[in-house]
């Protein structure tokens, strides 16, 4: 009995230790008791406010018109031979025969180019009809059910005015809505040196992929087309530029008809450097402005208005130049002031128009109408 009393002592101990243990720390002080969180929460989602709800209604109304561009290109690399580049961009259907409006240079170089509509489905597409100058181009898909959108205008546009802009940034995020106000009406010119007169600066995000996407104002029309930003990263910096529609609304109608815009020329040979005062006074000119004509095409508009081209060869600097033909310096009410204003004149004409003609005959001031021609092989003059 002795030999199992300590073993009936352990036993003993053991369960005391056991049972104080369990029922002592087995429940936590009160101190340490936790308390449910008391949050509060709303009721209900709290309705919109007007300007909200205008967003929501235009996005719902404009993003299935809006498309995702894809187009594949080829080059060439030394060590592996044609290689298949691909591009993407937006644009936006305008009729329900699937036309889409987009940039040229989203489409430039394209073997192959897709459309993605809103639904996500797949379309192949062709070229209707381009315009490098103008940085515009036309597509067609054959889809059904088409949503066109609905064309504003971009005249009467006034700073601070709010502007909502759809598009596919960087290719991937499709359907994107961002919103801003037009910072500037400006001119600007692209990377490849074509301008864009009056064109439409907005503080909306606009990023790689935004391109030939809809620029809208606030009842959701478009207004431009996102065209390009400046930044020195290539990401949105708070400063993109659109094409005003009223632009592209003007050569519309040749893109879809003709595949090209009919380009009007006033048929001249202008003066290849820009008038200055100085010039001016060494060829005895009545003003310090305007293209001075060296040479005028036969039978051409600038003909049949009686413009007539210089007759004596000379040189200024290292540039031989033709003096003693007429001075243009106004066209249907414009100033001109050199061979870039009359070029920008001319491009937003078509051929066919007419237009009145300001120009000096030696000291006298005299003007004509007449109707512009059709550019041959890219002149604007």
């Amino acid at each position: 009995m002795k030999s199992l009393r300590p073993f009936a002592i352990g036993i003993l101990l053991a369960g005391a230790f056991f049972f104080y243990t369990s029922h002592r720390f087995g429940q936590a002080p009160s101190w340490l008791t936790r308390q449910p969180a008391h949050i509060i929460e709303a009721q209900a989602a709290p309705p919109l406010d007007a300007e909200e709800q205008n967003n929501v209604d235009v996005y719902k109304r404009v993003a299935p018109s809006v498309v995702n561009i894809t187009s594949t290109s080829v080059s060439y690399d030394f060590f592996f031979g044609p290689q298949a580049q691909q591009g993407a961009g937006s644009g936006f259907i305008i009729d329900k025969e699937g036309h889409i409006l987009t940039n040229y240079h989203v489409i430039e170089g394209a073997r192959k180019l897709e459309v993605i509509l809103a639904d996500k489905k797949h379309y192949p597409a062709t070229v209707i009809g381009a315009d490098k100058s103008h940085d515009l181009a036309v597509i067609q898909i054959k889809a059904p059910n088409l949503q066109p959108v609905t064309l504003g205008t971009s005249s009467g546009l006034q700073v601070g005015q709010k502007v909502l802009a759809i598009g596919n940034p960087f290719g991937i995020f499709n359907g994107t809505m961002t919103r801003g106000i037009v910072s500037s009406i400006r001119q600007v010119q692209e990377p490849d040196g074509t301008y864009i007169d009056e064109a439409i600066q907005t503080d909306a995000a606009i990023n790689p992929g935004n391109s030939g996407g809809p620029l809208l104002n606030s009842h959701g029309e478009v207004i431009g087309i996102n065209t390009m930003i400046a930044s020195a990263t290539g990401g949105n910096s708070g400063v993109g530029f659109a094409i005003p529609i009223n632009s592209a609304k003007a050569v519309l109608g040749d893109l879809v008809q003709f595949g090209r815009v009919r380009r009007p020329t006033l048929g001249i040979r202008p003066l290849p450097v820009p008038m200055n005062r100085e010039l001016a006074e060494q060829l005895d000119l009545p003003v310090d402005y305007g293209v001075l004509v060296m040479q005028v095409v036969p039978g051409s508009a600038a003909a049949r208005a009686g413009i007539q081209g210089g007759n004596q060869r000379v040189y200024y600097g290292n540039y031989e130049i033709v003096i003693g033909g007429d001075l243009i310096v106004e066209i249907d009410g414009q100033q001109i002031k050199d061979v870039q204003d009359l070029a920008h004149i001319m491009n937003n004409h078509r051929s066919g128009d007419s237009v009145t003609i300001v120009f000096y005959h030696g000291k006298k001031r005299q003007s004509a109408r007449v109707q512009l021609d059709e550019a041959k092989g890219g002149n604007r003059t």
